[in-house]
């Protein structure tokens, strides 16, 4: 339902982060770590409880919350442009593959086609600075049913068909369980606070607040003691790191938008989702703290899939339900 630091905490202390070079021949480099566990089928009990998943077109709504800076911005658009748009192999496209291939009961595959429809800025405040898990509903509420003299906005539309609503919040702002047990999570809203029943999820800006927590493999607790990391690929920890916490969320509200659907347990309270499952991989050998093999860049920064505009980005695999373990299109194997 959301990413959890308890999984992600035990996966940054049980490494030392020590990244060494190998040159490929087509003048790519990798960042290698020593090999480790990439999931095993025989350990992961994912099911599909007869829910729906997202067939339809998504139309994505953001909200931005608070004073953003243009840049991050930015970076956070590109990235959503980019999951459905062509960019050179592997691409955001290419990682949203693997999330295509979760189906619903008629055999319906999640929608490749994410549609970036409108956004609302939510410049002052409205909910205040320190926020509930209810609270991003009352948000929603805000955008939805905006008076345009008062917010200086256009209210965005309340599409209950195939509406997704992305709350984003800037570096001052508080969100109960935020660096302490979540960096993001999403659910669905309630008719009596929205109006309607639609998915959202939301994600916090660490930059500022818990960078060593949520934006790894760009930070660790400082009391890590390790200085030896990957350079963020488009040079902010905070926006970069925001980016893999956002297609955690987004492959997980997808395949598991009511919390009926995709996921592994007994407990729809608390389901292991797909991305759940592969907290901390991003490539070959990856687990344990390791990130696995990624690419990086003649700047040393790292990445393993491309985006639009030149945009480059280190995101996180999700499971194959085909493969049956962590994948990204820049295995391997």
């Amino acid at each position: 339902m959301g990413w959890y630091l308890n999984s992600h905490l035990n996966i940054i202390f049980l490494a030392s982060f020590c990244f060494s070079t190998l040159a490929l021949s087509n003048g790519q480099q990798y960042f290698n770590e020593e090999k480790n566990y990439e999931g095993s089928s025989d350990l992961v009990n994912l099911e599909y409880h007869m829910g729906p998943v997202l067939t339809s077109t998504i139309n994505l709504y953001t909200i931005w919350y608070g004073h953003w800076n243009p840049a991050h911005q930015a970076i956070i658009r590109d990235f959503l442009l980019s999951l459905s748009s062509p960019s050179p192999f592997p691409s955001v496209s290419d990682w949203w593959r693997t999330a295509r291939l979760y189906t619903d009961q008629t055999g319906a595959n999640i929608t490749g086609n994410i549609i970036l429809s409108d956004e609302f800025y939510d410049w002052s405040y409205s909910h205040g600075t320190s926020l509930t898990r209810l609270s991003i509903q009352s948000i929603i509420r805000t955008a939805v049913t905006a008076n345009n003299a008062r917010a200086r906005a256009r209210a965005l539309p309340l599409n209950s068909n195939n509406g997704l609503y992305l709350v984003l919040t800037s570096y001052n702002v508080q969100v109960q369980d935020f660096c302490r047990a979540v960096c993001g999570f999403h659910y669905f809203t309630f008719p009596s606070v929205v109006g309607a029943t639609v998915p959202y999820a939301w994600v916090g800006y660490s930059g500022s607040q818990c960078p060593g927590l949520c934006a790894f493999p760009f930070a660790v607790p400082k009391y890590s003691g390790n200085a030896n990391l990957m350079e963020a690929p488009n040079g902010d920890v905070g926006a970069d790191g925001m980016i893999s916490v956002i297609a955690h969320e987004l492959a997980e509200v997808s395949s598991n938008p009511l919390v009926n659907a995709w996921y592994a347990g007994d407990d729809p309270t608390a389901p292991t989702e797909i991305a759940d499952l592969c907290v901390g991989f991003y490539g070959s050998g990856g687990g344990g703290g390791f990130p696995g093999k990624v690419y990086k860049d003649s700047w040393g920064k790292g990445y393993n899939v491309n985006g639009v505009k030149g945009r480059r980005f280190l995101v996180q695999w999700i499971w194959n339900p085909v493969l049956r373990r962590c994948f990204g299109p820049n295995a391997m194997d």
